[in-house]
Formats: C-alpha cells, structure tokens, sequence
C-alpha cells in the first residue's frame, strides 16, 4: 500500500474528534475523504451502511482478520470489534484524496506505526474525564453502563496522548477547529 497522506483523530469518546473531523471535510482545500470503519457492533439509531459504517456479523469481521483485509483492527469492547479494511483506504487513495480517520488511540497509533512518514497523528484532548461524561450523557445514545465503560476507558487512552504527534485541547470548539484545520493544511502542503 502507498498512497496520499493519512490524517488521524484520535480520542476518548465524548472529546469532539468527529467533530473536528466533520468540520475539516467541509474544506475542499485540503482534499479530504473519510475512512469508513468496519465493525461488528450492531447499529445505533439512524446510523447507515457504508456511510456511517461497514456494519458486519461478528463472524464476517473475524473472516476478514484471517484473510488480513484490515490496515488495524481492535476488539473495543467484548465483541465489538472495529477496523480500518485495506481496501478502503487504497479506494479513497485511488481516488486521489488524502484520506482521514476518526479512529480509537490503538488503531490510530498502528496506523502511524505503519505508515510513519505519511501520517499525522492528532490526539483530542478533553477539558476533564467528568467534561466527557457529562457531554456522552447529553447525547442519549447509550446505557449508563456503557457511558462509564468509555469513561473508564478514557483514562487509559488519556495516557497514550504522548505518543501522538500533535494534541489539541479540545475546552474551546472554535479554537481547536481552528488549530486543526491548521495543522492538517501544513501537513498536506509538507513534503513529508
């Protein structure tokens, strides 16, 4: 695989990474496209087949992790398995785009492990671990169970942000919406 550049936001859930990365495909300047992720989780609401997701069978998802169609692959929670399919990147590649990702601290740093030269790697930082639980509560889409699953998780995928190349702390939206588009514009322009 060698393609365009590879843009990843990395965050605990709750941090405003889709947000960011929403904002930054409205910018036809960057020649942006989306990494659709595959996973193995059932649906939530209105979310759609290939546009929000490749939603798949718990057995389809463990067939393409023994054919190794999967750039990285994770099993988030107990058989919850989210991945980035080769093909999907080398499709949006073909495309001539460089291609961005929403994706979890683990399958964000596999990426960049990968691909060292072509990606940029951007952890999210929330204002607190309570901040997040207060905005994954306002979004009603899960059990209280789950919510302080992922806050728990948050703490652990807090202590990766190091490891990234550039965080940006996420207490204000417009300014992290500013610093990223910034930071991603001076990537793609690099020689890098």
């Amino acid at each position: 695989m060698k393609g365009g550049k590879l843009i990843i936001f990395s965050a605990p859930s709750g941090s405003g990474k889709t947000t960011i990365v929403r904002h930054l495909l409205e910018h036809d300047d960057l020649n942006l496209a989306f990494s659709i992720s595959a996973t193995s989780r059932p649906r939530r609401g209105k979310e759609k087949n290939g546009e929000h997701y490749y939603f798949m069978s718990l057995s389809e998802f463990k067939n393409h992790i023994k054919h190794d169609d999967f750039l990285e692959w994770e099993e988030v929670y107990r058989d919850n398995f989210y991945g980035t399919l080769k093909s999907e990147v080398e499709r949006l590649w073909a495309e001539g785009k460089n291609v961005i990702f929403d994706i979890d601290v683990v399958g964000g740093l596999r990426i960049k492990k990968k691909f060292p030269d072509q990606t940029l790697a951007v952890f999210v930082k929330p204002p607190s671990v309570d901040e997040l639980k207060i905005r994954l509560k306002k979004r009603s889409t899960e059990s209280d169970d789950k919510i302080n699953m992922r806050v728990a998780k948050a703490s652990v995928e807090l202590a990766t942000a190091p490891q990234f190349d550039k965080i940006i702390k996420n207490y204000d939206l417009d300014t992290a919406l500013v610093e990223a588009k910034e930071l991603v514009a001076e990537f793609i322009k690099s020689d890098k």
